[in-house]
């Protein structure tokens, strides 16, 4: 049973307590859905009567969720440029990898960038996938400056008639502010060559709402246009999703539920919405 299942379950059968109404916020917080999106659910479950309830927490969910499109900005006829960014230990070299896996098995071309030049184990670990899905990565030398391996990557991209190119940057500590000026100048290099479609937030579906200030310190250095969240598996409840995008209104594209190359999927609303219920 969902996250709200058994409670919504009992709530359609009896009033609810105060004892009942205070377990239930507690759960939702604990699932790290936030203070502010758990107490608006708490309010609607007081409102509504028994036979509503499910069809007005649904509503109040998607409330929430950005209303934004979904799909990745494909632009027809040219390079689409994706930067992925997040804290190191979220996945994000992984999701590059997948992503890149994604758009390959839809018959697109694909070049990887390994431009987390700060961390050899980044980069061996993007070569690896590369080798394993059969996608090119452009790699520099040891400590290299990541905006040259950026650019050069750019360059290939446009010269060899690329349509993905897929940028994995340094997991940056979002709160060193010279590493966070650095992702800005990653940007307007790149930008020298070719524009920039997708900046793709990498959020570790376990972090709560630490993952939150994440998103919005990055999203202070560079626009976010969605986010990635991993680690939603068994036992993750991912409520983290809805509180940020409610917080951010960048809108989630996909999850990564696995360690699998097949572990991830485009993020659907109705569907994540109907496993909380159910």
């Amino acid at each position: 049973m969902g996250l709200f299942g058994s409670f919504l379950s009992k709530f359609s059968r009896a009033k609810a307590s105060i004892e009942d109404l205070d377990e239930f916020r507690r759960v939702l917080i604990e699932s790290d859905l936030g203070v502010n999106v758990a107490d608006q659910i708490i309010e609607t479950v007081k409102r509504e009567k028994a036979e509503n309830l499910e069809s007005a927490v649904t509503e109040t969910l998607k409330s929430f969720l950005s209303t934004q499109d979904r799909t990745i900005s494909i632009s027809s006829g040219k390079l689409t440029t994706i930067l992925i960014v997040g804290v190191n230990g979220t996945g994000k070299t992984t999701s590059a990898a997948k992503l890149a896996h994604h758009f390959k098995a839809n018959g697109k071309k694909v070049l990887l960038v390994a431009a987390d030049t700060f961390r050899a184990a980044a980069v061996e670990q993007l070569l690896t996938w590369g080798k394993r899905i059969g996608v090119e990565v452009v790699q520099g030398a040891e400590n290299a400056d990541p905006a040259a391996v950026c650019f050069d990557g750019a360059t290939r991209a446009l010269k060899d008639g690329y349509e993905i190119l897929i940028i994995d940057t340094a997991g940056r500590l979002h709160t060193k502010s010279n590493l966070m000026d650095e992702l800005g100048k990653v940007r307007r290099v790149v930008e020298k060559v070719t524009p920039i479609d997708e900046v793709l937030f990498v959020l570790d579906g376990t972090t709560g709402q630490n993952g939150i200030s994440q998103a919005q310190v990055f999203s202070e250095s560079v626009p976010l246009t969605g986010m990635i969240v991993t680690k939603i598996d068994g036992s993750t409840r991912g409520g983290v999703a809805i509180a940020t995008e409610k917080a951010l209104a960048v809108p989630l594209k996909f999850v990564g539920t696995g360690e699998g190359i097949e572990d991830f999927r485009p993020f659907d609303p109705e569907s994540y919405i109907r496993e909380l219920l159910t």
